[in-house]
């Protein structure tokens, strides 16, 4: 079950509806936003989009690659189209347009993909995205964005309008802690440390952001001293702050809802290799899928808690020294 710590955190909305409701505001002061939904948009929330701007939503039905070819011919005609799906749905299936339409041309192509990790709960494995990050990173000239609650979401979405180029953002379905302040400033590229130590470094990116303060917690209370970095920012990564904890404390621990082959944390590993080499362990979905249930039952089963990053701090400072 999940750690009882003091950071009982609000608990705001998914990242999904936070998605949906900046769009509508950003719509508002921007007429080049377009939408492209694939009979999806009660589920992304782009139905609010198209509630407000009928005129700017392309409602494309259960075709997710034509849906992504339309998007990159908005985005070549000047547009800023955002297109929209599961991401289990939208990476899988639009692979090949995402890579000849968007990515080889480098075209501004927005991608949001929701039901991200084995959150999504009892929908079960066929709709649960485990490697979107993977596929998303392996596009050249992508960015790749990872927010961990509605706060960042919506400051990510500002960032991502602003931003030429092709971008996939992560979004989930449940609700999720509210971890900043509606000041923090985000940036493509960078991360937020978000809590102090000189022991170990807890690199987290999405739901996992809040369980590494709790863990950060109930390491305090062992007298162990762990940093806390969201990367939210999955491409391009912020090797400058990976190489200083690596250099600071010496060891590392990632934690992600989604497969450890091919996620966050063979990124963080690749840098560390670069730069600094120090002892590095995991916390994410290991080499299988997940199984219909609810949210916290997958989370508890699969291993993605605080409890979780607790012991992968406890064994990555057993091979430090």
């Amino acid at each position: 079950m999940q750690a009882k710590t003091k950071f009982e955190f609000k608990l705001g909305a998914a990242t999904r509806e936070a998605f949906g409701k900046a769009l509508v505001e950003l719509g508002k002061t921007n007429r080049d936003i377009v939408v492209c939904d694939a009979d999806l948009s009660k589920s992304t929330f782009t139905n609010l989009f198209a509630k407000e701007f009928p005129d700017r939503f392309f409602e494309c039905g259960i075709a997710e690659s034509n849906m992504v070819a339309i998007g990159a011919g908005l985005a070549a005609s000047g547009k800023i189209p955002f297109v929209s799906s599961f991401s289990a749905f939208v990476l899988n299936k639009g692979f090949e347009q995402l890579r000849v339409t968007a990515a080889y041309p480098n075209i501004n192509l927005k991608v949001v993909g929701t039901h991200s990790g084995i959150s999504i709960g009892e929908d079960g494995p066929s709709q649960m995205s485990i490697e979107d990050l993977s596929l998303a990173c392996s596009l050249p000239g992508f960015s790749v964005l990872s927010p961990a609650d509605e706060v960042s979401m919506t400051a990510l979405m500002k960032v991502a309008v602003q931003h030429k180029g092709p971008m996939f953002i992560r979004a989930g379905r449940a609700k999720a802690p509210i971890v900043y302040s509606t000041d923090h400033r985000f940036e493509i590229g960078k991360s937020a440390q978000l809590a102090d130590g000189e022991d170990v470094t807890i690199l987290a990116t999405g739901l996992l952001v809040a369980e590494a303060l709790r863990a950060h917690e109930l390491l305090d209370a062992e007298g162990i001293a762990a940093r806390v970095i969201d990367l939210y920012s999955i491409k391009p990564i912020d090797r400058a702050a990976i190489e200083q904890a690596s250099r600071q404390t010496g060891a590392l621990v990632v934690g992600e809802e989604h497969l450890t082959d091919c996620g966050l944390g063979v990124r963080v590993a690749q840098v560390v290799a670069e730069t600094n080499p120090c002892p590095v362990e995991f916390v994410g979905i290991d080499n299988t899928y997940a199984e219909s249930g609810s949210p916290d039952q997958l989370l508890d089963k699969y291993g993605l808690r605080a409890a979780n990053l607790v012991d992968a701090v406890r064994r990555v400072l057993r091979r430090r020294h």
